[in-house]
């Protein structure tokens, strides 16, 4: 059993603000098990490796013994919380919702302690309240409390919308607090105004205000915005191990210090060439998800198509006859994307991306014009991207 200091020192580790420290000593020293919140809005089917930042913390509070309450949004998700965005998200229904959340939950438990994990959705209480309690609950905010915050204010300044159900958010989010009786909520840097306001309402409700605990953004693979689905900068901890150490070979040396620092809480080994660093650190993060087995495989498979430049490692099998006869090379990318990978490529961005740029090479020989006729045979490699290789069989 670790000491009440020792405890705290544990959970503060990695932490970006803490509403407030002395709270949380108070409570660890008072010997109580406390309910850890974090809420989750199930706005895409994948969780990625920025999700796990929080989960990790989640899981430190259950070794400790604590009890971890993961919040399914399933009707604030068809709001979408407006933290950190520069527009409206769009809205979802609550039958996609849903389905995402059917994947949010088994992919957090790669991470979470299941038995130590209450799973709630906030719609079965929101679905239930009437008008009266809905105004109730927005009387307790004031208009200049929400357009203080910096996202808001920033879209007005720019001319920008900021529709009246996005501020409705951060009362939501509070008043799940409420309901769980949440005595620690977690959240990312940008979520600090709703674990606020729901310290606010939890004292409004004569509740012990829940200390608001703030995890660092994890920059996405571009190295500029936070990693999240809809950038298209993220690395989904479902992803084929292949694909996952490979991502992640694709950051920059700047930016696999933040992942050692984040991800696995500790610094890289100095002495280490950054490159072995890099595949040490990819290779540890796809083991947490995967396998210490497929991790190497994937490793084996990484440095024999990009250290040694060998397209064939990796591709994927496609039929002869599956290909066009006498293609253009245009037609053969787009019909090889199809094929090998269900991907649909419009000829527009098959030019800009991917032919007039060099990716698309035959037998490691770049195919530069998107007209120009190839003949293709058993055993001919084409690779089409960093990523997506055929074996033409």
């Amino acid at each position: 059993m670790s000491s009440p200091t020792d405890a705290l020192a544990t959970l503060l580790a990695g932490t970006a603000q803490v509403h407030s420290e002395k709270e949380l000593a108070e409570r660890l020293v008072g010997g109580d098990t406390l309910r850890v919140k974090l809420g989750l809005d199930p706005t895409s089917p994948d969780i990625h490796l920025g999700h796990t930042i929080a989960f990790e913390k989640l899981r430190q509070f259950q070794e400790l013994g604590h009890t971890a309450v993961l919040i399914i949004g399933d009707f604030t998700a068809t709001v979408g919380d407006p933290s950190g965005r520069t527009a409206t998200r769009p809205p979802l229904s609550r039958e996609e919702v849903l389905a995402h959340a059917e994947t949010y939950t088994a992919q957090a438990f790669k991470v979470l302690d299941r038995g130590r994990t209450e799973i709630v959705y906030n719609g079965d209480w929101f679905r239930g309240m009437t008008y009266e309690e809905i105004l109730r609950l927005n009387s307790r905010v004031t208009m200049q409390q929400m357009l203080q915050r910096e996202d808001f204010k920033g879209r007005i300044e720019r001319g920008q919308e900021v529709r009246l159900h996005e501020i409705q958010y951060p009362i939501m989010q509070g008043w799940d607090s409420v309901v769980v009786k949440a005595d620690v909520e977690l959240g990312g840097t940008d979520q600090l105004f709703n674990l606020l306001v729901g310290r606010d309402l939890q004292k409004e409700e004569g509740q012990r205000p829940q200390v608001a605990m703030l995890l660092p953004l994890l920059e996405g693979l571009d190295g500029d915005k936070k990693m999240s689905k809809s950038y298209g900068n993220y690395v989904g901890v479902s992803e084929p191990p292949a694909e996952m150490f490979g991502k992640l070979m694709s950051v920059s040396d700047e930016l696999m210090d933040r992942y050692y620092t984040l991800l696995l809480g500790e610094s890289r080994e100095a002495s280490l060439h950054p490159m072995e660093a890099k595949k040490q650190l990819a290779g540890r993060i796809t083991t947490r998800f995967h396998s210490a087995d497929e991790a190497a495989a994937a490793r084996t498979t990484w440095e024999a198509r990009f250290s040694r430049r060998d397209d064939s490692a990796g591709a994927v099998e496609v039929a002869q006859s599956a290909l066009p006869a006498a293609p253009t090379v245009l037609a053969l990318a787009a019909a090889a994307f199809q094929a090998g990978f269900g991907i649909e490529k419009s000829n527009s961005e098959l030019r800009k991306q991917f032919i007039t740029t060099g990716a698309v090479q035959l037998n490691g020989t770049k195919c530069l014009d998107p007209n120009a006729t190839v003949a293709v045979k058993p055993g001919d490699v084409l690779r089409l991207s960093k990523k997506h290789s055929i074996k033409i069989c």
